[in-house]
């Protein structure tokens, strides 16, 4: 996110703007915590995993009359616009100041699961997929070494992005994610065709799902049906740190210019986006109302290529 804070406060100063940063998401404006940034307020922080104007949960802004207050607060402090980065979370409040109060927005997706529609990337997932893979090359070693089963716990609640995409590079013989669920046999079956095949070793992967450590369930219904002891390796909130991929450096670029560049133009209610390696914008309903899907044939990679 910081490589898009950067631009987005660069490409503002350029085009003659003030720039304020809101500190701690939707908290920061009922608290009135703003503070003006010039642009050497953003040097040193392209490289630099997170925020560096923090974020949080405000569940106060449910409230329509705190929605008020936060927009009197906006005004207060002369800012007449905003740029959310986020996910669903983020521009469903941004959307309802829009809608109530008339505070201009642009949506910048900022998400590890890359689970926003309208857009290829979000700023955060090639991040997490690195780390990820990281990891997941340094648990081989060790399953190759030891002869041994792991299942990797990768994050994604409702997003099987990140966990497809560390299983087709990391090699992996199965991967389970929340869209489509796995059968157990089918996965022990693949297991017992790599022993036979001479396969000493193996390398689960499956996205949180509804909860974090639902790997040690998945280890357990194996070893129940099958004999096979799994070791369970949860890699949780590493995969949302660090410093960010060049990927991720260049997507938070682009998207803080054009989110300005639309602003100038007095777009609002919209999300900035990359289809296709070109930046697109989209109304953000049809952002919001619309479920992103796993390409098919990405899927279809998965089980080509895990015999």
């Amino acid at each position: 996110m910081n490589a898009a804070i950067r631009a987005v406060v660069r490409s503002a100063i350029h085009s003659g703007l003030e720039v304020n940063a809101i500190f701690q998401g939707y908290k920061g404006i009922l608290n009135s915590d703003f503070s003006s940034l010039n642009l050497r307020s953003v040097a040193n922080i392209i490289q630099r995993g997170g925020t560096v104007i923090k974020t949080g949960r405000c569940p106060e802004f449910h409230l329509p009359e705190e929605r008020k207050k936060a927009a009197n607060n906006l005004r207060a402090q002369g800012i007449q616009a905003l740029v959310c980065i986020g996910g669903d979370g983020s521009f469903t409040g941004a959307r309802a100041l829009w809608k109530e109060q008339k505070i201009p927005y642009v949506g910048i997706p900022g998400t590890i699961d890359n689970d926003i529609y309208g857009t290829d990337l979000t700023i955060g997932f090639d991040t997490a997929v690195n780390t990820a893979l990281e990891a997941i090359d340094r648990i081989r070693d060790t399953a190759t070494s030891h002869d041994r089963l792991f299942i990797v716990e990768v994050m994604g609640h409702n997003s099987g992005f990140i966990a497809v995409d560390v299983s087709i590079a990391g090699g992996a013989e199965a991967v389970f994610i929340p869209e489509i669920p796995l059968d157990i046999e089918t996965v022990i079956s693949k297991i017992q065709m790599g022993l036979k095949a001479g396969k000493a070793s193996s390398i689960l992967v499956a996205a949180e799902a509804k909860k974090s450590g639902w790997a040690y369930d998945l280890a357990e219904s194996i070893r129940k049906k099958s004999g096979f002891e799994a070791k369970v390796c949860i890699l949780g909130h590493i995969q949302r740190g660090g410093s960010p991929t060049a990927v991720d450096r260049i997507l938070g670029s682009r998207l803080g210019v054009h989110a300005i560049n639309l602003l100038n133009q007095g777009l609002s209610d919209i999300m900035v986006g990359v289809q296709g390696g070109e930046l697109t914008h989209q109304d953000m309903s049809s952002c919001l109302e619309q479920k992103k899907a796993l390409p098919p044939q990405i899927l279809n990679l998965v089980n080509d290529l895990s015999h």
